[in-house]
């Protein structure tokens, strides 16, 4: 692996002439350093914090895999190698096909710094923190990148960092002692995500996208059933059309990102990228709706939206593009709407309940949290018990009839008379996977509910000295082969130039729900050795039942999960009636169900009494299953007489 410089500067003045200086200091600073050191490494800097800083620190891609001509122009003294010198350089590679950089890092022997080469100049806080030795590439264990013997420099500003102890495969960070650093490594490490160079934008890897795909299969199926046709709309969306409802784009104007050039040239109207699609649509139903035999017209779309989030970007949790489905649809009476919203948010509690083992609350949000523009929004709201936040999984919105009066959806019924049609939209996204990692995931990484995961199976030969490996590799490969003709998605781990014990916490990592072991004890004894990744427990198999004993271990697996996060959940649900009582749940992580007024200035007035650091508190929903409410019962907030039961908290 080239050498390569990461520059973390201190906390610089707002002053951005200093901010300037300062990094140029850094800058001249790193240079200095690695002067004599070949090849000349890249110099990276950033902020600490961004996501470019935490591409880094999590996964930093050889650069001796890079083509010739990026190797070339990153390290410019390679071109003057002659063919013998490059080949002898590349020969001192050791390959490894999916490095951690930060693995690398701390397997390296660090030392003190020499006294003479403080680093304290320009009277900015600049320490160097040590000097990571490799004499001749000896002492650097396999599986890391190495390249000649030199010296690298680490320099940070300020504060320095705790080093915290591993508590697995590739993590740093305890669910437990620290939730966000712990979800951003797991969720790179178990290979769902990769950063990219666009803050708040994220790559989406094939171990999620598979999760999406199982999602939609269901979904998509399901809606077909109920007559919902897919379709297809443009991404862009021309300013007049997105302002011609008016509360509806308030609600997202500080979101929405606009196209303003096309190359070098200024476009005379900027272009504004979908948040999402009402505007986009309901000109054209204008158009397609005339008589009581067009309706009902029901559309759905799989497609992206992007919306500029400026607080907190969280991978699947708040990203500014994501995937998801959003259905709009239009029917000659209400009746028929309310049906439909009820029937859509039923589909989303399945794959929140059946799929993610994931347990969530059907319920209506207040009029203060009612989709923008809408009549009324139902959703499906979960919780996280770790930040004591609840989070809305997906929402059913009834519209009404107020986009059609804008957007002139009319129909003539079977009497001939005028009519303006009822609207409803519903969508669920890529938000589902997050919620799921954080509800399951735990201090070895990912867990998968089987009805989701891409792999819902794998199998290690675990061969030991003077062992029949060929026959053990020729039983892993006949048991995937049984179990994938019963449909179990089963994969063998034939990779020789890794231990069993690595391939344990890999895969423990990725989350896969079942490991089967296979050494020459089971290969004698005709069976397989199980372990699930929910529980670890093990379990020995006859081969002569396998398919059976699978199938069931992982139907137990998928309901252990949705036990245990709903005993999770129920546990911090706190039911009270003061506002002492809820200040102090609060304070305590709680999901709380309290009697409401129901009113909108009520409402206001709990976010401004709660807003801090931590975030205000709101209402998530009401929940339609009611709690009796006795008469006489005050609301918490404001010792009006409460009119229904309601679930408060923090929320993401």
């Amino acid at each position: 692996m080239y050498g390569e410089l990461e520059v973390k500067g201190a906390e610089l003045a707002a002053d951005e002439g200093r901010n300037a200086a300062a990094l140029a200091a850094c800058r001249t600073l790193a240079e200095e350093l690695t002067e004599l050191q070949f090849p000349a490494p890249r110099i990276l800097a950033f902020k600490e914090g961004s996501s470019e800083s935490r591409y880094f620190v999590s996964r930093l891609i050889p650069a001796h895999k890079d083509p010739p001509y990026k190797q070339e122009a990153n390290f410019h003294s390679s071109k003057h190698l002659t063919t013998e010198q490059w080949t002898k350089l590349k020969s001192s590679f050791v390959h490894f096909d999916d490095p951690s950089f930060c693995e690398w890092i701390r397997n390296l022997k660090v030392v003190p710094p020499e006294k003479r080469r403080s680093c304290r100049r320009w009277d900015l806080n600049i320490d160097l923190l040590g000097v990571i030795e490799v004499d001749d590439m000896a002492g650097v264990e396999q599986r890391q990148n190495k390249s000649g013997g030199g010296k690298y420099f680490f320099c940070s500003g300020g504060k320095k960092k705790e080093v915290k102890k591993e508590t697995g495969l590739g993590l740093s960070f305890t669910k437990d002692e620290n939730f966000g650093e712990w979800y951003s490594e797991v969720v790179v490490n178990g290979e769902m995500i990769e950063y990219y160079d666009i803050s708040g934008c994220y790559i989406l890897r094939p171990w999620a996208i598979s999760i999406w795909e199982i999602m939609q299969t269901f979904f998509d199926a399901e809606i077909k059933k109920m007559k919902v046709k897919n379709c297809y709309f443009p991404l862009f969306v021309s300013p007049g059309v997105l302002q011609k409802e008016k509360d509806h784009i308030e609600g997202f104007a500080p979101e929405v990102a606009w196209v303003t050039k096309s190359g070098e040239s200024e476009l005379e109207v900027p272009i504004a990228i979908r948040p999402t699609s009402e505007t986009v649509m309901y000109p054209y139903y204008s158009k397609w709706i005339r008589g009581h035999r067009d309706l009902p017209l029901k559309l759905n779309q799989w497609c992206n939206v992007v919306r500029w989030e400026f607080s907190n970007p969280t991978p699947f949790i708040r990203s500014r593009e994501f995937l998801w489905q959003e259905g709009h649809t239009a029917f000659a009476t209400k009746e028929e709407a309310d049906t439909e919203v009820l029937q859509i948010l039923e589909l989303y509690r399945c794959i929140y309940e059946e799929f993610l083992a994931i347990p969530v609350t059907k319920g209506r949000k207040s009029e203060l949290e009612t989709f923008a523009g809408g009549l009324y929004t139902t959703s499906v709201e979960a919780f996280i018990p770790n930040t004591g936040r609840g989070i809305q999984g997906a929402t059913s919105h009834c519209l009404g009839q107020n986009f059609a009066k804008m957007f002139e959806i009319n129909f003539e019924n079977e009497k001939g008379e005028k009519g303006m049609v009822w609207q409803n939209s519903w969508a669920y996204s890529t938000r589902t996977i997050g919620v799921m990692v954080m509800v399951h995931g735990d201090d070895k990484g990912l867990v998968l509910p089987p009805k989701v995961a891409a792999l819902q199976l794998i199998v290690i030969p675990v061969p030991y000295k003077d062992a029949d490996t060929q026959g053990i590799f020729d039983a892993c490969v006949a048991t995937v082969a049984t179990l994938s003709d019963a449909g179990i998605r089963a994969e063998a781990d034939l990779r020789d130039n890794y231990s069993p014990g690595w391939k344990y916490s890999n895969w423990e990592m990725k989350g896969v729900p079942l490991r089967i072991e296979i050494g020459p004890r089971d290969l004698a004894n005709n069976q397989v050795r199980a372990v699930r990744r929910d529980n670890g427990a093990k379990t020995d198999i006859s081969r002569v039942f396998l398919v059976e004993q699978v199938k069931g271990m992982l139907d137990k697996i998928q309901q252990n999960l949705f036990d245990v996060a709903k005993q999770k959940r129920d546990a911090c649900v706190e039911v009270l009636k003061t506002w002492e009582e809820f200040v102090t749940a609060l304070g305590q992580k709680k999901l709380i169900l309290a009697p409401w007024c129901d009113e909108e200035d009520v409402e206001k007035d709990v976010k401004a009494r709660t807003k801090g650091d931590m975030g205000a508190a709101k209402s998530l929903c009401t929940p339609f299953e009611q709690p009796e409410l006795p008469e006489g019962t005050k609301c918490f907030a404001s010792g009006k007489p409460a009119k229904k039961w309601t679930y408060w908290g923090r929320s993401y």
